[in-house]
């Protein structure tokens, strides 16, 4: 239980640490409020990456005191567009910009390139997450012998009783050759991806004005829905699927474990809030990363573990 405690630690101090370094800045107006765009309602980033095509998003930026002539186009920008703006933007945030817009000339569309990117850099992730699946299968096959032992210790909390768990839990780790540790490895990719694409595409108007499968991917469905485009709640409901089957896939080796269930429903009415409020082009990487990880997971105990 420590163990898993600090994993948890670990991963709400990475969290914090890379909301910190996040650079996207709103833009705001004269009286210090945040500037929509009132035709799709999306709060506009003050610190885009290149110009935008969209004339009425252009004269909000101008009124508003942004100077868009010594940004590139978004056509021509490049991974040194700008210069250095520190390790977060130049390392993460344009390398991933780049790619999205280089792939959108390809395939002529930004959504596209979008859904594209996300399974590329899943695909490189894999032998790291599909160790992590794996991880999970093994918990399962030793859960019986787990049981077990917290049946034998369920009331003893003496300093040498625990320890004898700690060491009993350990050999039986090693017997299934789970390590526990390996179990954050999942949340600490996701994690900054999830913001790197969030920044990605608050900063690169080529992405947040353009149309998507009906939706406007700078829209959020709250938005949307309250501009009376139901088809909004579409994807909404494709991200609660989805993060469904992804969440009871990953919990698999626990399904009696009331903690994780717990943990789960909390997770998954998070994730469902979360996804009115968050651009349709960010719940469309959250849906392709989610049905990645559910065929991953699929895979993995088709296999011999």
């Amino acid at each position: 239980m420590k163990k898993k405690n600090k994993n948890k630690l670990i991963v709400l101090l990475l969290l914090l640490l890379f909301v910190s370094v996040g650079c996207t800045k709103q833009l705001k107006d004269s009286d210090n409020k945040a500037v929509t765009n009132p035709t799709t309602g999306q709060s506009l980033t003050e610190n885009i990456l290149c110009k935008p095509e969209d004339e009425e998003t252009i004269n909000i930026y101008i009124e508003n005191g942004v100077d868009l002539e010594s940004l590139p186009l978004c056509s021509e920008f490049s991974i040194t567009s700008g210069g250095y703006e520190g390790i977060w933007t130049s390392v993460f945030i344009k390398p991933l910009a780049w790619v999205i817009l280089t792939i959108g000339s390809f395939v002529k569309s930004n959504g596209l390139a979008l859904i594209i990117t996300s399974l590329l850099i899943r695909l490189v992730a894999y032998p790291i997450t599909r160790k992590t699946a794996i991880q999970s299968e093994l918990m399962k096959k030793a859960k019986p012998e787990l049981d077990k032992l917290e049946k034998k210790y369920a009331n003893k909390t003496d300093n040498d009783s625990m320890m004898r768990k700690s060491q009993e839990m350990a050999f039986i780790y090693k017997k299934y050759q789970i390590n526990p540790i390996s179990g954050c490895l999942y949340a600490l990719i996701q994690l900054p991806l999830f913001i790197a694409f969030l920044e990605a595409i608050n900063r690169v108007p080529a992405i947040f004005e353009e149309n998507f499968l009906g939706f406007q991917l700078g829209t959020t469905p709250l938005v949307g829905i309250t501009n009376g485009s139901y088809i909004y709640i579409i994807i909404t409901i494709v991200v609660g699927l989805s993060t469904y089957f992804s969440l009871k896939l990953n919990s698999a080796s626990n399904p009696d474990n009331q903690q994780v269930k717990s943990a789960n429903k909390v997770m998954f009415v998070m994730i469902m809030v979360m996804s009115i409020f968050m651009s349709s082009a960010l719940n469309i990487y959250w849906i392709t990363t989610n049905l990645f990880t559910v065929g991953q997971n699929l895979i993995v105990k088709r296999e011999k573990v």
